[in-house]
């Protein structure tokens, strides 16, 4: 039944399909910075490695790069993104949708962000719906979206302009508490919680992304006291002379005791922050099970846990973010710590920390830490490309971490210190499928249809997807050696060309892949062994 290299056009029915394949859930991926793999009539396990970046708004860090850009200029920058994505084999974006109480789509619950025009209320002229014209054209080149929110910051004073009439600090302004230069949405009061909850799961309703994503603002980072404020300042935070603000939260705090609350306040506050993080997660799922869940917090762990020599910032006493409970809870589908340090440096060394996580999670959630690759070349405590690579290098040889994200994309897009080609050319060498999430679910997808005729230079694949699939999984083999390709499943055709010294294809091989990164049988579609 297998074609051989000078037969016509052939379609595969399920039967056969189902005979041909091979099954690939659990069996241990390839290495992920490979392009090539040798030997063999049957391919190897695909590549896995989550490759991402994120892609912020908030004060127009990576786009638009200017406010008030017309939406043609925004575009067009969208492209560019995604374009420099794909060609250094990236398989995600991280774009920030709600910087501050602000969305960068049209939405009935809270104003366009000023990060688009300038103004904020102010949608982008002439109107389009940037977050639906992002999904769109990542999931055209087989990169996933994963949309970004800051669950609580509502407003800075570096804002240029007045808030929206339909903004929080407008419409409940009792629950947004100032904090030093920033308005806050209060972790304590209900409202605000459902003000957050409520937007995030209508970007889910409503939007066909791979992931929801919240970074490390729980309650703020701490601030030293003013000396006209300082006897409302909590506890020292570790430098003589200083006291830190507390976070002016009294009313839903005073609340609390008055209906019986026993946790002190420290812990009621934590409480607050959990109670959100698992009704993301319960939510996120209920209205769409493939949509996965990710938090970026603060790399540091619990002081009480720590390996020795680590030292630094608390955010469980000072952010009242309790990461090692959202692991241990299962709260989360990937986890995203922030190790913005070295290698070396023994305080907060990048590799110790790494361990750490790791450790901290026995329902086996994907860990893909954060690397600060923005820090390439800057002025204090720059980096340089080698720390990075060295990065990925490192969480390459613990087996339960199988990705990372750079901070952020515009250190990709200016390919500082040549970063962006060295990752391309040895790192991403080879694309690489998402590990695939198989606690919301593991039922392979159905085999797709495939149609292969030999033209001059290539093998042509036609291509039809089964329900639910986002991607198919290509190989071909060319002289002894394998390439991997990944597909988007809105093609509908795809050209394997003939490798210029290898020669042509041999054996090609396709499997579906759904959007939870399990992959289908597979069917080998040209070729003879």
């Amino acid at each position: 039944m297998l074609p051989n290299l000078n037969k016509r056009t052939f379609t595969l029915g399920m039967a056969s399909a189902v005979a041909l394949g091979l099954a690939a859930c659990g069996t241990k991926p390839t290495k992920p910075g490979a392009a090539t793999f040798i030997g063999g009539n049957e391919p190897p396990a695909a590549p896995r490695e989550f490759r991402a970046a994120w892609v912020s708004t908030v004060a127009n860090i990576d786009w638009p790069s200017r406010p008030n850009l017309s939406a043609a200029k925004q575009q067009q920058e969208v492209l560019a993104i995604l374009d420099r994505a794909q060609a250094m084999n990236l398989n995600a974006i991280v774009l920030q949708v709600r910087p501050a109480a602000d969305t960068i789509y049209p939405s009935n619950l809270e104003p366009w962000t000023e990060y688009l025009s300038g103004i904020q209320g102010k949608a982008p002229q002439p109107f389009y719906d940037p977050l639906a014209y992002w999904i769109t054209e990542a999931h055209a080149r087989g990169i996933e979206l994963h949309a970004w929110f800051n669950p609580y910051r509502a407003r800075m004073d570096a804002s240029r302009g007045q808030s929206a009439p339909n903004h929080i600090t407008n419409t409940n302004p009792a629950v947004v508490k100032r904090y030093g230069k920033f308005m806050w949405m209060d972790p304590g009061e209900p409202a605000a919680v459902k003000q957050t909850l409520d937007v995030i799961l209508d970007v889910v309703r409503r939007y066909d992304i791979d992931g929801v994503h919240i970074d490390d603002y729980f309650y703020p980072y701490p601030i030293d006291a003013a000396p006209q404020v300082a006897g409302n300042a909590a506890a020292l935070d570790g430098r003589p002379g200083t006291r830190e603000l507390d976070f002016p939260d009294d009313p839903a705090w005073h609340r609390y005791l008055a209906g019986g609350g026993q946790l002190d306040r420290a812990n009621w506050r934590r409480d607050n922050v959990n109670r959100l993080i698992e009704a993301m997660y319960k939510g996120i799922h209920a209205e769409k099970s493939w949509v996965r869940f990710g938090i970026s917090p603060f790399g540091l762990g619990r002081p009480d846990r720590r390996p020795p020599g680590i030292n630094g910032f608390s955010q469980y006493d000072k952010l009242y973010a309790d990461a090692e409970l959202w692991l241990e809870k299962g709260w989360v589908d990937y986890f995203v710590p922030q190790l913005y340090w070295p290698i070396k440096p023994p305080g907060q060394a990048y590799d110790v920390l790494l361990d750490y996580w790791i450790r901290q999670n026995p329902q086996r959630r994907h860990i893909w830490p954060g690397l600060f690759t923005s820090r390439i070349g800057a002025a204090t405590k720059g980096y340089e490309p080698q720390e990075v690579l060295a990065q990925v290098d490192v969480t390459r040889t613990r087996p339960l971490a199988t990705g990372h994200v750079h901070f952020s994309m515009v250190a990709l897009m200016q390919n500082r210190k040549g970063i962006a080609d060295q990752l391309r050319t040895t790192r991403y060498a080879g694309q690489a499928l998402v590990p695939a999430t198989t606690w919301l679910g593991n039922e392979r997808p159905g085999t797709p249809l495939v149609g292969a005729s030999r033209r001059a230079r290539s093998v042509d694949l036609t291509l039809k997807a089964g329900k639910a699939n986002a991607l198919y999984a290509v190989w071909s083999r060319h002289g002894g050696q394998w390439r991997f390709a990944v597909v988007p499943a809105v093609r509908v055709a795809w050209s394997v060309p003939d490798d210029a010294t290898l020669g042509a294809a041999e054996i090609v091989v396709v499997s579906a892949v759904d959007r939870l990164g399990n992959e289908g049988a597979r069917v080998r579609v040209w070729g003879k062994a």
